[in-house]
């Protein structure tokens, strides 16, 4: 296990405020980790602090070998960020805007052009590399917006809700790209999101709330710890399906004309529909989902 990110005992207030409460979490070199939460969980001032914008009350932070606080300056030439907001000029083109960012690192002639070329290939920009970033579509900002996180040839990228107001179709081709940088260059992506099928992708997926994390994992553990698969059956007769139920001593509950039982282990649907086979219309066995996931540990349904 190659840890890119340590983080131990991190610590933030805002006067009265306990922003983030001494938590403790990993990342993994090359993985897509998912860092989730309610809004006003401490994310942002967690990724704040990590990507040292923001001074910690107490803890570390270690990134690839890197001490917060101590090494900042080297951090910072190792970290991307795509923010929420973009902070590109909407009046310069997309060539214009990644030369004038990577203008910030120092780089001779011949370097800054070969980073900025090759940035504006790996998020496959070069479509309207010579256009207004004002003038681009949603999609296409957050593209222009991942190729100026690259410019520096990240070791880790931060990426706060990047599809977040895209369309179904744009949210997938921006995947596309996140996809390709994790597996084709090695790339670590820290990504915070509220749409629960993404996070779904994620390799680890950590949950925090009111500054505290609440639970860590991978999807599958995560959804095998804090879920229950359901089956929902359409009854040909109501009462004689809850008869046979009740009979079997299987607690269910009545939803929509559907009656519904939550099982420890998706298998059982079918000794349960065995049992009341002759009953039964129509039955759907849905299996446990991240958006569970999040409700169960938070309370909280996902909000924007």
């Amino acid at each position: 296990m190659d840890k890119i990110i340590e983080v131990n005992g991190l610590k933030k207030s805002f006067g009265d405020v306990h922003a983030v409460k001494g938590i403790d979490f990993y990342v993994e070199k090359g993985s897509l980790f998912a860092f989730l939460g309610p809004n006003g969980a401490g994310k942002s001032t967690t990724i704040d602090m990590i990507s040292t914008q923001l001074k910690p009350d107490g803890g570390s932070v270690v990134l690839n070998g890197y001490t917060l606080g101590k090494d900042d300056d080297a951090i910072r030439r190792r970290i991307g960020i795509v923010f929420q907001d973009s902070v590109l000029d909407p009046l310069l083109t997309v060539k214009e805007n990644l030369f004038l960012r990577g203008s910030l690192y120092g780089m001779d002639k011949a370097q800054l052009k070969n980073a900025v070329f090759t940035a504006a290939h790996t998020a496959d920009v070069m479509d309207f590399y010579n256009r207004p970033y004002g003038k681009l579509s949603g999609g296409q900002r957050r593209r222009a917006d991942i190729a100026r996180a690259l410019v520096n040839t990240p070791q880790i990228l931060f990426l706060d809700e990047p599809t977040t107001g895209l369309d179904p179709q744009t949210r997938h081709r921006v995947w596309d790209t996140i996809t390709r940088l994790q597996k084709e260059h090695s790339m670590t992506i820290f990504l915070t999101t509220h749409y629960m099928e993404e996070a779904a992708r994620a390799d680890y997926i950590t949950i925090m709330d009111h500054g505290k994390i609440l639970a860590k994992g991978t999807p599958a553990q995560l959804k095998e710890q804090h879920t229950k698969d359901v089956l929902k059956m359409t009854p040909k007769d109501e009462a004689a399906l809850a008869d046979c139920l009740e009979k079997n001593g299987i607690t269910f509950e009545k939803t929509g004309g559907d009656l519904v039982v939550r099982l420890d282990h998706t298998i059982d649907a079918v000794d349960i529909i065995d049992c009341c086979r002759e009953m039964v219309a129509g039955l759907e066995v849905r299996r446990g989902t991240m958006d569970d996931v999040f409700l169960n540990i938070t309370g909280e349904k996902v909000r924007d």
